[in-house]
């Protein structure tokens, strides 16, 4: 059995457990991430891989005195995107979201007020919110979604490490690319095939050169599927990647999500106000 930290587990606690916690500081965490295809150089469980791997990076930082509690992880949520290719696994959206608000539902008979939505698959953003704004108002919880790949990924320095790739990888790079290749080499190397990475070339960056609104990535946003951006799957510079740079990655995002969860222990539960009648 594995010695190294984790976070604490929602499913380890025994039911007389929940009367004992405090509702002011006790966070549940629920990891949601995707089994999809990630061009042909990288496993369907990146995403899984990634937000696990991140949560794992987190243990360190985040004392027993920090009450955090890690819900079991949604595998398998909304990839309709990557459909087109073998081995995805997708729900529809209104099975992801009603899932979601569930097992947040759940969370709150249990008497724990805050709750935290944490992300590893891009076509979740949506999702999110909804589901977000839903539990607040369906059972009074303070919840917040976040995604890894928007923390700040800072060296010990304070560094921004993504200044580490180039301006290019860092907008059109969004799917197994230099990023996620990096990362999969320093948690999981065995599934990484570098011998078919490259450098996908995403369309999107045509698109950014010919059409200034279309392109810019602000103003409109495509309702696309994979292969609408490469063929193959991926998009970014796959054979860029090494495993120092994923590592120094890995570990900032552990960084990051600690302090984040140390915040929201620490919001009050008054941040949610119950009567807009003016005073």
């Amino acid at each position: 059995m594995s010695t190294a930290p984790h976070l604490p587990r929602w499913a380890d606690l025994c039911h007389p457990d929940f009367a004992t916690l405090d509702p002011s500081r006790t966070v549940a965490l629920l990891p949601v991430a995707a089994i999809e295809q990630h061009g042909p150089h990288l496993p369907l469980s990146v995403d899984t891989d990634l937000t696990e791997g991140v949560l794992a990076a987190a243990a360190p930082h985040l004392g027993a005195d920090w009450p955090v509690y890690v819900l079991p992880t949604q595998a398998v949520g909304y990839s309709s995107e990557h459909q087109r290719f073998a081995g995805t696994l997708t729900l529809q959206p209104e099975t992801v979201l009603r899932l979601w608000l569930e097992l947040g539902e759940s969370v709150a008979r249990a008497g724990v007020r805050k709750l935290l939505l944490f992300n590893g698959h891009g076509g979740h953003h949506g999702l999110l919110e909804v589901a977000a704004r839903e539990l607040r108002g369906r059972c009074n919880l303070l919840v917040y979604g976040a995604s890894w790949y928007n923390l700040p990924l800072l060296d010990a320095q304070g560094q921004d490490l993504m200044q580490r790739l180039s301006p290019e990888e860092r907008r059109f790079g969004i799917h197994a690319g230099q990023l996620e290749t990096a990362l999969m080499l320093a948690l999981r190397p065995h599934l990484v095939r570098m011998e078919r990475a490259r450098h996908f070339h995403s369309s999107s960056e045509e698109r950014a050169q010919r059409w200034p609104i279309l392109g810019n990535g602000r103003s409109a946003k495509l309702g696309w599927q994979m292969q609408d951006y490469h063929p193959e799957g991926a998009v970014g510079n796959a054979a860029a990647a090494d495993a120092g740079l994923g590592h120094e990655l890995l570990q900032a995002a552990g960084r990051s999500l600690a302090a984040l969860l140390r915040e929201l222990c620490q919001l009050p539960l008054s941040t949610l106000v119950q009567d807009n009648r003016a005073p």
